[in-house]
């Protein structure tokens, strides 16, 4: 199912901001009256790992959410994908599957898993099958944080200037710090996708409107390819960091809708 593009509603956004407080789950007007997904899968990353998470999961599970974060390898689509893979096999369920980054392109490809109610990007890829993402980025201004990207023995990261200036802008300095100290490099072999998961599973994205990392407009252009539930977040590329109640929302209304 593919649902049309739409702005976060304030219906919504008050019903996951009840259930973020304590409320219990909403659960979802599906026929047959099956209940609300209960699981959500996070999948992190490129120059990151699962604790970049680290904010929004207390909030997931005090709205009674099961929550698992991948660590994935990003030593290959093929590894992240199994990664998450596995991860979505220890559901009992119906799981909304939500992606930073990078991430996106993992989700892009395993999405299509029967488990898989919803997908949610945020600053996210969103490839479309067998598309290289790097032609497409090449549309759109290059982001900031290009001039900070080290390539070696295979793999690329941030300096260090670049990681806080660029990918953490907005993340207090002290917290980027940590987030630096534990960045994952990622592979330099371009990662494509077999297939797009979003062109068949109802999807949501958190536009990040200062990021530094993946141009906004592309983030844009790709949310509305999607046709997906948008919400612009007035943050860098994280988002998930910065401000996790508006990302822990959406990802509850895309559980509470799919």
């Amino acid at each position: 199912m593919v649902i049309g593009r739409r702005r976060f509603s304030a219906l919504g956004a008050g019903v996951a901001a009840a259930t973020l407080s304590g409320a219990p789950v909403a659960r979802a007007a599906r026929s047959g009256g099956k209940p609300a997904v209960r699981n959500v899968v996070l999948v992190h990353g490129a120059y990151a790992d699962g604790s970049s998470w680290s904010k929004v999961i207390p909030l997931l599970q005090g709205a009674g959410m099961n929550v698992i974060a991948v660590q994935n390898p990003l030593t290959s689509l093929a590894a992240d994908a199994a990664a998450t893979k596995f991860a979505l096999s220890r559901q009992d369920g119906p799981t909304v599957l939500v992606a930073h980054s990078y991430g996106g392109t993992v989700i892009s490809e395993v999405g299509l898993a029967p488990q898989v109610a919803g997908l949610v990007y945020v600053a996210a890829r969103a490839p479309d099958a067998g598309e290289d993402f790097a032609a497409l980025s090449a549309k759109f201004p290059t982001p900031a944080v290009a001039s900070g990207i080290i390539t070696s023995d295979g793999f690329k990261y941030l300096s260090r200037s670049a990681f806080l200036r660029d990918f953490a802008n907005g993340v207090p300095r002290a917290q980027a710090l940590e987030l630096y100290t534990v960045q994952g490099p990622l592979a330099t072999a371009a990662p494509t996708t077999s297939v797009a998961a979003w062109r068949n599973k109802p999807s949501w994205y958190a536009v990040s409107k200062n990021d530094r990392t993946i141009n906004p407009e592309l983030e844009r252009f790709m949310a509305r390819r999607m046709k997906a539930t948008t919400v612009e977040v007035d943050s860098g590329h994280l988002s998930l960091v910065t401000h996790p109640e508006v990302i822990g929302r959406l990802i509850l209304q895309a559980a509470a809708a799919s």
